[in-house]
């Protein structure tokens, strides 16, 4: 039920493979040096309930930080390593980190924060040191390999990633149980995907979000074998499926469309027969992108549906979603309510802010206002991520959008997901994101931005090639009315569009 029970049976056993370097960290490792920094934690006067930062790229001993707070009954935060210093400054701040933690590929933007975040009393360095931080390599030498004394559960509290405005620190209560206790994440894996003790996980998404970092720490509980990935490269993640043996693995739709884009030649190179478990969330997935990887892979795909919030989970697996195509499933956890503006709960079919009953309570760090915000209007205590939606008749979800990103041109509601999915299959689209401009006779009319596959292609033919394309999948008012082209969207390495970041520049100012 943890590293530590693990270590004791199979210590020489494998806790973490780095698929580009190789680097093994073996469960003894894993529970040895957690254990010792656990102890650094607790020497340097953190206590259960206290708080740890730690900005890191996908790195060998990114988990072994996580489950020395974890076990030291600490809240840790993760953050991302895309941040410019203002953004994380603020986190560090905001979720009152009393030691910090990074690395020296990280140090530049590291050190920036020091005079900034005055509250923080230990500061350590991985692979080098830099002003302000101590080694974290000899700190940790110096304290023994055994649990701390009143060893007990922590938990996480991670940020959202910021695509509808600042990051807000989602807090939970901390139960401080012992460490061998199952949480609800574990159990709902155990049930879902029944994986045994020798399984292998690839996990090909930054550590610090939170289904990464979550399932990660849950496979290894069970004492999995986590494969994990610097970065995403698609025919990669192929290889090493068929190197590792991979047997489950988590995905983000934007991850399978890269993967069905390569040459027929390379996706059929590699031996995927080991993979019994494919799961995928963060985003919407395009129907025909979950048809096409089902034809491939087999009916082994699973989705979910939850927030860094936890206040809910569904699930759908891959005969259910057959039979209900872009359903992202029925709930497991909490109870799902489709309202209108007013909180007024809507008929099965009628699409509304999708909210959640009965389920885990959370609230946003530090902002008693935004945490205000995320519950329904009638003070039923639902909460909402703020997504779009509707229920059928057999009480399956359906997503239609982010609530901020739906587009009112004359008076109608349009759903950019929709064109977005469609254009998304497009073989000269690389990436895209549509969102409404404003319009002096509509109110908003509907705008593409398209990463090409080919940037000479980029010009007035493939505007109208791609809105063409779309009015044949789609009514003419939910397709683009133009489209513009750029190198690169902003997109997170978890699959989230920062699709505000783009809109905002149509905009004469964020205000709508």
């Amino acid at each position: 039920m943890h590293p530590g029970v693990v270590a004791a049976e199979t210590p020489d056993k494998p806790a973490v493979i780095m698929a580009s370097s190789g680097r093994v960290l073996t469960y003894r490792e894993l529970d040895e040096e957690s254990n010792r920094l656990a102890r650094l934690f607790r020497s340097a006067g953190l206590r259960p309930g206290q708080h740890v930062a730690f900005m890191l790229e996908n790195h060998p001993l990114f988990l072994v930080v996580a489950w020395a707070a974890h076990r030291s009954g600490l809240y840790y935060t993760a953050i991302s390593s895309r941040l410019r210093p203002d953004e994380l400054a603020y986190i560090v701040g905001n979720c009152e980190a009393e030691v910090f933690i990074s690395s020296a590929s990280l140090a530049g933007v590291a050190t920036s924060i020091t005079e900034r975040t005055p509250r923080v009393r230990l500061r350590l360095m991985i692979d080098g040191v830099a002003p302000g931080f101590a080694s974290y390599e000899e700190a940790v030498a110096a304290h023994p390999p055994e649990p701390v004394e009143d060893e007990c559960q922590g938990a996480d509290m991670l940020y959202s990633s910021g695509t509808t405005g600042r990051p807000k620190g989602v807090k939970p209560p901390l139960r401080r149980a012992p460490l061998d206790a199952p949480g609800a994440l574990l159990r709902l894996v155990r049930f879902l995907f029944d994986p045994p003790s020798d399984s292998v996980y690839l996990s090909p998404a930054p550590l610090y979000h939170a289904a990464p970092l979550r399932y990660c720490m849950a496979f290894q509980r069970i004492g999995a074998t986590v494969v994990v990935m610097e970065r995403f490269d698609p025919e990669q993640a192929l290889a090493l499926i068929e190197r590792h043996r991979v047997t489950h693995s988590q995905w983000v739709p934007t991850m399978f469309i890269k993967m069905l884009k390569l040459p027929e030649a390379v996706r059929g190179k590699y031996d995927l027969s080991s993979l019994a478990c494919a799961i995928h969330a963060a985003a919407p997935c395009p129907v025909q992108v979950k048809e096409q990887m089902i034809a491939w892979w087999g009916p082994i795909v699973h989705e979910y549906y939850a927030g860094t919030e936890g206040n809910g989970f569904l699930y759908v697996g891959p005969h259910d979603w057959l039979a209900h195509k872009g359903t992202v499933g029925r709930p497991l956890l909490g109870v799902v309510h489709i309202c209108d503006e007013d909180g007024d709960e809507l008929a099965a079919g009628e699409h509304g802010t999708v909210y959640f009953s009965d389920g885990p309570r959370f609230e946003y760090h530090g902002d008693p206002e935004k945490t205000r915000a995320a519950h329904d209007p009638q003070g039923r205590g639902w909460t909402t991520l703020g997504d779009i939606g509707y229920l059928d008749e057999d009480g399956f979800l359906y997503l239609t959008d982010r609530r901020s990103y739906m587009i009112i041109s004359g008076g109608v509601n349009v759903y950019p997901q929709e064109a977005e999915n469609v254009l998304s299959l497009h073989p000269k689209v690389a990436d895209v994101a549509v969102f409404g401009v404003p319009d002096e006779e509509m109110g908003e009319a509907v705008k593409a931005v398209v990463q090409p596959v080919e940037r000479a292609g980029a010009g007035p033919a493939l505007e109208a090639e791609l809105i063409a394309y779309c009015r044949e999948r789609l009514a003419h008012y939910k397709c683009p009315k133009s489209v513009d082209f750029r190198l690169e969207l902003p997109r997170h390495p978890t699959g989230k569009l920062y699709k505000r970041l783009l809109r905002d520049e149509y905009w004469p100012s964020p205000e709508r």
